[in-house]
């Protein structure tokens, strides 16, 4: 069962980055580029989910069903509630929102449902048998420090003018790329005490 949904992640984030470079090369200015960066994001999200779930231990050697079913419940709603906030948020800031407070308002839309998401995982990790919270545990401590590591270095390239990265960008990408080296992290912990 495993193995299917992995092949239909990748093959689904595959066939999305396909779709989105032809429509960028072969007929350009016929999909505007917002749709683009969205298919492409998701294509990509796809494929390092696959790549990430195709090297994790078994889901069922993790916690139990009932566990992994509100898990489910409470993460997959969160989740969707966040992809539409941002792409809410993201239309409404480009078009529509002039006022600073309501723009406020409007870029921290998402940041109840990412809460949730938290609080799911959070609830997970507490639930489970003393071994994988122990791996759960030492996967989100290395990862912290390895993206705290590299954002720091980052500063740093930035202040000696080496390197020049918009602000906002990198603080976006601080929460994905700590559930990414998560992930990893995860991986190589569960294999050690595997």
């Amino acid at each position: 069962m495993k193995t299917s949904k992995v092949r239909l992640c990748l093959a689904s984030g595959v066939l999305l980055l396909l779709c989105t470079a032809a429509a960028h090369w072969l007929v350009p200015g016929l999909v505007p580029d917002f749709v683009r960066g969205l298919l492409a994001g998701i294509g990509t999200g796809l494929l390092v989910a696959g790549l990430l779930a195709r090297h994790l231990p078994d889901p069922a050697d993790a916690s139990t069903p009932a566990l992994r079913r509100r898990y489910m419940r409470e993460f997959a709603p969160a989740m969707a509630g966040y992809t539409v906030a941002i792409l809410g948020s993201i239309w409404l800031l480009k078009h529509h929102v002039d006022d600073p407070a309501l723009r406020a308002l409007v870029a921290l839309s998402p940041i109840p449902f990412v809460g949730l998401a938290m609080r799911a995982m959070l609830r997970h990790i507490r639930d489970t048998d003393e071994m994988q919270r122990r791996i759960e545990v030492e996967s989100i401590s290395l990862a912290t420090a390895l993206v705290s590591l590299a954002y720091f270095a980052a500063g740093l390239l930035q202040a000696a003018k080496v390197i020049d990265v918009p602000s906002a960008m990198a603080m976006i990408w601080v929460f994905p790329m700590l559930c990414l080296v998560y992930g990893l992290a995860k991986i190589v912990i569960a294999r050690r005490y595997g």
